[in-house]
């Protein structure tokens, strides 16, 4: 496995090596001597998959506020996504600040992200499929996030108006969140 740092602490890119041949491939996706050989260090309780039988699907920007707190293992199993990843540690010198990448079943990248940011993507093919893990349990009543188009963020989005869920239309900017994460 490679590890690319992001410029946002604990944000890390990972790409896994795969090994095919004809009948296709084999990669691990985790090993956590090498995760945490790179400082990445999550127990993971949880596993989630999503689909999007759409492209332009926005799904976030989420987090869960203490005392369940999420760090995400992501990665796009089949079609493409635009993820995002936003910083909300208050006191962090890169508060506020974002990182987007390409997750695709062709690439195989997957994103660490660690507790204390927002996240978010948008499918870019038909029928996109993503599996991530979580260190702690979905808490709704703990759920957070942040508009998609906060113009304070100015995230590159590759399209103007993505598919939303009600929820996600109404979330708030940046600006007038107090962020949980100390």
């Amino acid at each position: 496995m490679q590890f690319e740092r992001t410029g946002l602490e604990g944000l890390v890119l990972v790409m896994p090596r795969a090994h095919g041949d004809a009948r296709g491939f084999f990669m691990e996706t985790w090993r956590r001597d090498l995760m945490e050989k790179a400082g990445l260090k999550a127990e993971f309780v949880q596993d989630n998959q999503a689909r999007s039988e759409q492209a332009g699907v926005l799904r976030g920007l989420h987090f869960q506020k203490p005392d369940q707190t999420q760090a995400k293992y992501i990665g796009a199993i089949r079609g493409a996504i635009f993820d995002v990843a936003v910083d909300l540690r208050a006191g962090s010198k890169t508060f506020g600040q974002w990182h987007s990448f390409i997750l695709s079943e062709e690439n195989k990248h997957r994103l660490f992200v660690p507790r204390g940011f927002a996240h978010g993507y948008l499918t870019l093919e038909p029928g996109s499929e993503v599996l991530y893990k979580a260190d702690a349990p979905y808490a709704p009543d703990l759920e957070g996030g942040i508009i998609w188009n906060d113009p304070d963020l100015g995230i590159n989005w590759p399209i103007a108006a993505p598919q939303l869920s009600e929820k996600d239309k109404t979330l708030p900017r940046l600006r007038d969140l107090l962020s949980p994460f100390p």
